[in-house]
């Protein structure tokens, strides 16, 4: 199953790690280093231009992990997931 995070893009369920809120998450001097290393190694990917309110980090098999900054809040995303948990 997949995740749609917005904008188009959406991440198989199986490849999630953890969904984050970007405002929570930032915060910490470990994750800000962290995204920091992730974006210079490329890894960060933008979905869209809307202001970012979740991090989503993914690691699809057999490749480098992948954080995902979307305008969609935690809390859509989480229902999202668990809509698609149900059926």
């Amino acid at each position: 199953m997949y995740l749609h995070l917005g904008n188009n893009i959406s991440i198989p369920t199986d490849d999630l790690i953890g969904i984050f809120d970007i405002d929570n998450a930032t915060t910490s001097k470990t994750t800000r280093a962290y995204l920091r290393s992730a974006e210079e190694e490329g890894m960060v990917i933008p979905v869209g231009d809307d202001l970012p309110k979740s991090l989503v980090i993914s690691c699809p098999q057999g490749s480098w992990q992948r954080v995902y900054i979307s305008p969609l809040a935690p809390a859509t995303l989480l229902g999202r997931l668990e809509s698609l948990c149900i059926h």
